[in-house]
């Protein structure tokens, strides 16, 4: 089971420190396999060997708890994707690192990232708008970069960011290992999307002709024939003689 990163809120002494870290483990997994409707507090409380009112002594509620792991799990994704775009300098060396680490947490088995997103249809209002503002300022991290890459103005930058994320986010749905690697799959997507970028700039910057185009006339009759159109009148004056 994958650990989550962070501290958890307010000094707590060493074993319950350790007894919180265990219950916010134990629930991720159960929120990432369930969902967030699905899951129970005696499930979590259940599966850590406690009591569900002592449960209560560690956590404030399910919505507490489910907000925590989540927001838990982005900023560890986000911490991965900043070690990742560190070395490099330029705009599509740094989105391409990007991608590729998202695609490697979206992809990884023991990842609790993508199910913990994809439950935010099922929490509450008040919740998920909570998550909700957790993954828009997860998101900036690809905003900022895409900000720098050198797309045309006939790219609307936020539209592109929101396609690029979907296909990353959802590549789990048809993802089947052996053909590709992590890498490889992001590389394909990295390159889709910049190639698109790249043909949408050539067009833009193409010159354009105004040198009107001399269009052919029709061609010129064979010796000894009458052009169509003269034929097509000679036979019309035929048929009203």
């Amino acid at each position: 089971m994958r650990a989550l990163q962070g501290s958890p809120n307010g000094e707590e002494s060493g074993t319950q420190a350790e007894r919180r870290q265990e219950i916010l483990e134990v629930a991720a997994q159960l929120f990432s396999e369930r969902g967030y409707k699905a899951t129970s507090i005696r499930q979590i409380a259940d599966a850590v060997g406690m009591m569900a009112g002592s449960l209560y002594y560690h956590i404030q509620s399910k919505e507490s708890l489910f907000v925590e792991i989540h927001n838990r799990a982005l900023d560890a994704a986000a911490s991965r994707i900043f070690s990742a775009i560190a070395p490099h300098t330029a705009p599509w060396a740094r989105l391409e690192a990007a991608c590729a680490e998202l695609l490697d947490i979206q992809l990884s088995l023991t990842s609790i990232t993508l199910p913990l997103m994809n439950s935010i249809i099922s929490a509450p209002p008040d919740v998920r708008s909570a998550l909700i503002k957790k993954r828009d300022e997860f998101e900036t991290i690809f905003r900022n970069i895409i900000d720098d890459l050198p797309l045309p103005a006939t790219i609307d930058r936020d539209i592109y960011r929101i396609l690029l994320l979907r296909v990353l986010n959802t590549a789990s749905d048809w993802y089947r290992s052996g053909r590709m690697s992590h890498d490889q799959i992001a590389h394909q997507i990295f390159t889709i999307f910049r190639h698109q970028a790249e043909t949408e700039a050539d067009r833009e910057t193409a010159p354009t002709s105004t040198k009107p185009r001399n269009r052919p006339t029709g061609r010129t009759p064979k010796p000894g024939r009458r052009p169509a159109a003269q034929a097509s009148s000679d036979i019309l004056d035929k048929s009203m003689a």
